[in-house]
């Protein structure tokens, strides 16, 4: 981490010194300090403080070298301006970040595309995904986001929060304000944002007698209402019947401290609250949308959030309701609230970290199309060059906010960097993590371990290149000769046959084998034609099930040189 140069920026108004800064973040994880971090020429001053740069990272190396194991510490650090100093403590704070929807993860393959990461159309089943609303028949195609555009809206709309609102015992109710699909709607929501309260519709009765604790009561109203109102259109109430449900939900279970989301349509939700009133009746002119009860608003989105961020479930088209606990995502819903219980517009926003995993796997220009401009430091909403999109689905204004940063992956054995999309390569630092034999235990069970590494990866550095090198990150752990050994059996020499096109006398010059002899870790025999035909003779070679017990020593080449007869007597 931190091996060559990066823009960073301290939180806050301090700015650490880059020599500080990766000793210490050097010290808490275990990687020898070994470059420099630089400051980036566009750093702009917030109201309230310096946001930190945006980082567009990619670190890149041979397998095995810990690569994507280093993302965890950078996001943390990228999150919180400081890395715990324990793996474990970090590996913990990392999840944490992950459950708040702070940092996403996604790996790129041949057959991602812009459409998984962007936006696309996708079918959706039905009606207009508004409550109230009658069902439909068929399928219509509606824009989705991707994985990039929901965690850059994410970011966009934190107010730098870092509260520490928990849900606890809480209930969580959905409500729905309104139909969100229907604009004659739009003032009721606004309203209860402007007021501070929540709406319910349904008869205009007034609930607030205290008969009305027991749900009889509410039934033998409601018939009382349609003996009055003949023509009313409602269904008779029931004990089932949403008419009679609701507001005993809404006037009986809720309680003060609970929290409220407001959902939009059936697969968004654009605000929580926390309640802190009781039922109150306040009847319009219109007859409906009488009752409310007082809200402190703890997170507002007007364009939505998707519910399967916080729910493992869509909305139902009931007005309110109590969400399942078994099905809540308790840190993503906490995470979305205290993004925003800051409660001031100026304040810093929170940094958020997408880490693309193996990006050099994927087509870059296709899964990236226009963000490709978007994601320079210079580009983001709100920089000095700052630039924003039309997206070709949703047809809607769309630029990076400056608090996301990017974090990539790169295996230099599938892809070198020099092949890699130009346009990347410009709009990202290149960091190389190389193999780190100094991680490994000088000698491990009476293997060399270290020098095992590192003699193994100039061999293959001087017969490939150094992009194909073996990573420590294979041996980390091993305790035992008999890990080591199977770490060789089932991932080294594996690498080794793919490396080299299965050219075995090369795989076992590696492996210290001298020419024509299986060595230490390979079994080598001649096959002479079984025709009888005098053909030509063939090398057949295979991995030893038990390698030699100085294999490790003739692989580094510390054993007494074989004689033919012992060599065929291993």
């Amino acid at each position: 981490i931190h091996k060559g140069p990066v823009n960073y920026i301290g939180y806050g108004k301090q700015k650490l010194v880059a020599d500080e800064l990766d000793a210490q973040i050097a010290q808490k994880i275990g990687v020898p300090p070994t470059g420099s971090i630089e400051q980036d020429d566009n750093d702009e001053d917030t109201e309230h403080g310096i946001m930190a740069p945006t980082t567009n990272l990619i670190l890149y190396g041979p397998p095995g070298t810990g690569k994507t194991w280093s993302t965890a510490a950078e996001a943390v650090w990228l999150c919180d301006g400081s890395v715990p100093t324990s793996r474990e403590d970090l590996m913990r704070r990392y999840h944490e970040l992950v459950q708040a929807r702070r940092i996403d993860f996604v790996t790129f393959h041949q057959s991602y595309s812009y459409e998984e990461f962007v936006e696309g159309l996708r079918p959706e089943q039905g009606g207009n995904g508004s409550e109230g609303g009658e069902n439909q028949a068929g399928f219509s195609l509606v824009p989705k986001d991707g994985v990039f555009k929901r965690i850059a809206h994410r970011a966009a709309i934190s107010r730098g929060g870092r509260g520490a609102f928990t849900i606890g015992e809480r209930q969580v109710f959905k409500l729905s304000i309104g139909e969100a699909a229907n604009a004659e709607d739009d003032y009721l929501f606004e309203e209860a944002l402007e007021e501070g309260h929540i709406l319910l519709g349904y008869d205009d009765i007034d609930w607030t007698d205290d008969r009305y604790d027991e749900r009889d009561a509410i039934i033998a109203a409601c018939r009382e209402h349609d003996e009055q109102y003949t023509d009313n259109g409602r269904p008779s109430p029931t004990a089932h019947t949403g008419r009679v449900q609701c507001p005993l939900i809404f006037r009986n279970w809720m309680e003060k401290g609970d929290v409220v989301v407001v959902s939009k349509g059936n697969s968004k939700f654009r605000a929580i609250g926390e309640v802190t009133g009781d039922y109150e009746y306040a009847p319009r002119e219109s007859g409906v949308y009488s009752h409310r009860r007082k809200v402190d608003w703890l997170w507002v989105d007007q364009a939505g959030a998707p519910v399967e961020d916080i729910y493992s479930k869509g909305f139902s088209m009931r007005a309110v309701y109590l969400l399942t606990r078994a099905e809540l995502d308790f840190p993503a819903l906490e995470g979305y609230i205290n993004s925003q219980s800051a409660g001031s517009e100026a304040a810093a926003p929170e940094p958020y970290v997408l880490i693309i995993d193996e990006i050099n796997r994927g087509n870059i220009s296709k899964i990236f199309g226009e963000l490709i401009t978007l994601i320079e430091p210079d580009k983001r909403a709100d920089r000095t060059n700052a630039l924003e999109v039309r997206l070709p689905y949703s047809k809607k204004p769309f630029s990076v906010p400056p608090n996301l940063h990017l974090i990539g992956t790169m295996n230099t054995a599938d892809r070198s960097i020099a092949l890699l999309d130009t346009a990347l390569r410009r709009r990202f630092v290149f960091r190389e993590t190389p193999p780190d034999p100094g991680r490994l235990g000088a000698v491990v069970d009476g293997v060399p371990l270290r020098r095992v590494l590192e003699t193994i990866n100039d061999r293959i550095e001087y017969l490939v290149d150094r992009e194909h090198r073996i990573g420590h990150a294979f041996f980390m752990g091993c305790t035992t000769r008999d890990e080591i050994d199977a770490v060789m059996h089932d991932k080294v020499i594996p690498l080794l046959q793919e490396y080299f096109f299965e050219d075995w006398s090369r795989v076992a010059a590696v492996l210290g084998g001298p020419g024509g002899k299986g060595g230490g870790f390979l079994d080598f025999r001649i096959l002479t034609d079984p025709t009888g035909q005098d053909g030509e003779e063939r090398e057949s070679w295979s991995v030893r099930k038990d390698f030699a017990g100085d294999a490790y020593a003739r692989l580094i080449g510390t054993a007494p040189a074989a004689t033919p007869e012992a060599e065929e007597a291993v």
